[in-house]
């Protein structure tokens, strides 16, 4: 059984549409991610196993391979973590793939479950918009990606397992609503800075004879 969710990769500020592709098979178990992918998308099998451990899984006694497809194309990053993750409980038969079909999912995941924000939200989002699809967001990126439109259905997840609750019905999430994110740190003024007068030192000349013995 092959099961597929979209995502993005970022080439500047272009969201390039990926196709994570997730295949059980029976053999010799392993775990592998193919489709050129960076150390962090490698990673990613460690992150995923660990959430979704979280929300009371383990991944079944099979040979699962996944691929991040088109294979020619670099993928960077951490944000296949969420993709990934989704497209193994699709495959696992716990989301129907008439609704992964639905939506494009970026997101880094921790090992508590939790989805962590990622940077290129309005990008993607703009381009999610024009493909007529939904998106599956981290919390925090959920203000940022609703200014892309009104109309772009948004599903903004904490813990992964809320994905699998608003999909059963049991937690519906609502669409976030647009904002300018706050400031987090302040940011020094520069009219503050002092440039720091090195003492002088007088030259000599002629220079000092020196002394041979």
């Amino acid at each position: 059984m092959v099961s597929r969710v979209a995502t993005v990769a970022f080439k500047g500020m272009e969201a390039v549409p990926v196709d994570v592709q997730v295949h059980m098979a029976s053999g010799v178990v392993a775990f592998s991610i193919v489709g050129l992918g960076d150390k962090a998308v490698a990673e990613s099998k460690e992150r995923v196993r660990a959430a979704l451990s979280a929300m009371g899984l383990a991944l079944p006694a099979k040979r699962i391979t996944v691929n991040l497809a088109p294979a020619d194309l670099p993928k960077e990053r951490s944000h296949y973590d969420l993709p990934i993750a989704i497209g193994l409980m699709a495959a696992m038969g716990l989301l129907p793939a008439d609704f992964t079909s639905r939506y494009v999912v970026p997101g880094e995941l921790w090992l508590d479950g939790n989805v962590e924000p990622v940077n290129g939200v309005l990008p993607a989002a703009m381009a999610v918009n024009a493909r007529d699809m939904g998106l599956i967001w981290p919390q925090e990126c959920g203000p940022e990606a609703a200014w892309a439109s009104d109309d772009l259905d948004i599903l903004a997840v904490r813990p992964l397992i809320q994905v699998l609750n608003h999909m059963k019905g049991t937690q519906v999430l609502s669409r976030p609503k647009a904002k300018i994110a706050e400031k987090s740190v302040a940011l020094a003024d520069l009219k503050e800075s002092r440039v720091r007068k090195l003492p002088s030192v007088p030259l000599r000349w002629p220079p000092p004879a020196v002394v041979t013995c």
